[in-house]
């Protein structure tokens, strides 16, 4: 018989093994898409929170509570998402927690005050909150060791895709009546129809089959992912290779019916603070919560923080257009470094970049320092965004990877329900000077945990 753990080493040789290939692209663009519209949904709200503080007459503490209150929903969905995705399967979590969102996102459209939209923002925060870490996961389990980090960066790319489509619909649809925001609302429901593509039409996770004894499963996605690269039995081998596949076959049986049990939740989170995960664990749990509290802290508010230097609602969304659209070539640059200089010195150098265009947004004047400071702060903050999502799954094994990267962002979104109420006590503090300084400060430190983090350039994942 075959032992799991060696069937697993044998699956992960061979998805590293392959080149770039159609079916790599599907499950790069499938997930991709999600992505994007989750994006579109957390981006939408800093448009609408703008409107609403017009149209019923917000307070700042009452706006800063609708985005809190998602995050809270975010914190407690990454968490449960990743236990889930360790115990039921990558796939069927992501395509659940689409259809959560976008259900909940569409309600929100129909919504007549502020307690019953409070709500609906925490069911769509829940969904959210599992989906990103388990996208991440999933995708990081298909891409070759050589690649991986570049193509964890280009999924997190359809974060600029998504928030730059939410930009447009706030500058054309939320402004354009004083139902504009419910029509945004309906537009974000969109996720909830795709759910269904994606539960039918993308593959479970093989690594993720092969290390709960479902060998005969991930054996068929992988011999399909080599076919597409062109790698049949002529490529392995001929008959050779044709004997192989029926020995792998023989042994996917026997490991099916004595693959053990997942372990209890209590066991998955004491793994990852064991002695082997402290130092990572820890590492990548500062980061997340130190990226969440600057990134939402600036881009939930910078809408409202324009409109409030006089530019108008219209303008100031004009301007958030323009400094969204600065996040893809961030993406671009980051996704090239991280297989040229590794993860944790790409992470730091950008969130450096973050910091110092923090401090510039912060203290800028004019319309144009204004408008670049934040275009740079686009580009370095969701650069690092790319690169962080890239390393938080390679850090720990198969068993615990939804676990540890589920919980490292649930903690980070702590931060993300913290920052937006903070904000407007530090406008009031120190305005805008003060609170972008404040957001300087955790970068820095996110660039300093960073390299208590486990460098995988280029290394297969661990198989445990």
């Amino acid at each position: 018989m075959i032992p799991v753990s060696e069937t697993s080493h044998t699956v992960s040789q061979r998805l590293d093994a392959l080149p770039f290939t159609r079916k790599h692209l599907r499950v790069l663009s499938g997930s991709g898409l999600g992505w994007a519209l989750d994006a579109m949904d957390v981006g939408l709200i800093s448009f609408i929170i703008a409107a609403l503080t017009q149209h019923w007459g917000l307070t700042k503490g009452e706006g800063g509570l609708i985005a809190s209150v998602g995050f809270l929903g975010m914190a407690i969905g990454a968490s449960l998402g990743g236990l889930l995705a360790d115990r039921i399967g990558r796939r069927q979590v992501f395509a659940i927690t689409l259809l959560i969102y976008g259900l909940a996102t569409g309600a929100s459209a129909l919504v007549g005050g502020l307690g019953l939209l409070l709500i609906f923002r925490f069911v769509v925060g829940l969904g959210l909150g599992a989906e990103l870490p388990v996208a991440s996961t999933y995708v990081s389990e298909f891409a070759p060791a050589r690649i991986r980090g570049r193509i964890i960066v280009i999924l997190e790319a359809f974060w600029a895709v998504g928030w730059t489509a939410s930009a447009i619909i706030g500058y054309f649809v939320v402004p354009a009546s004083e139902n504009g925001w419910r029509w945004a609302f309906v537009i974000g429901a969109v996720p909830a129809v795709y759910a269904l593509v994606v539960r039918l039409g993308l593959p479970e996770s093989p690594r993720w089959l092969a290390s709960r004894g479902r060998t005969a499963e991930a054996e068929k996605i992988v011999a399909e992912f080599e076919a597409s690269a062109g790698i049949g039995s002529l490529g392995r081998g001929g008959d050779a290779g044709a004997g192989a596949a029926g020995q792998r076959s023989s042994a996917a049986a026997e490991n099916r019916s004595t693959a053990a049990s997942p372990a209890p939740v209590r066991n998955r989170l004491a793994a990852i603070w064991a002695p082997e995960y402290r130092t990572r664990t820890a590492a990548i749990w500062a980061v997340w919560f130190c990226v969440n509290f600057a990134y939402y802290g600036a881009f939930i508010w910078i809408p409202s923080i324009l409109v409030d230097a006089g530019f108008g609602l219209v303008r100031s969304f004009g301007f958030t257009l323009l400094i969204t659209l600065a996040q893809l070539p961030g993406y671009a640059v980051a996704a090239w470094l991280i297989e040229k200089w590794g993860r944790r010195l790409t992470l730091s150098v950008f969130l450096v970049g973050s910091a110092a265009s923090a401090v510039a947004f912060g203290t800028a004047e004019v319309e144009g320092a204004i408008i670049g400071a934040g275009m740079a702060l686009s580009f370095f903050n969701l650069g690092a965004w790319g690169a962080l999502y890239a390393v938080t799954p390679e850090i720990y094994p198969t068993s615990l990877r939804g676990t540890g990267a589920g919980w490292a962002a649930g903690f980070g979104r702590i931060a993300s329900i913290i920052a937006p109420l903070l904000v407007p006590v530090m406008l009031a503090a120190g305005g805008a000077g003060l609170t972008f300084t404040v957001f300087a400060v955790f970068f820095i430190v996110a660039a300093v945990a960073a390299w208590g983090l486990v460098e995988y350039k280029g290394r297969a994942l661990d198989e445990g």
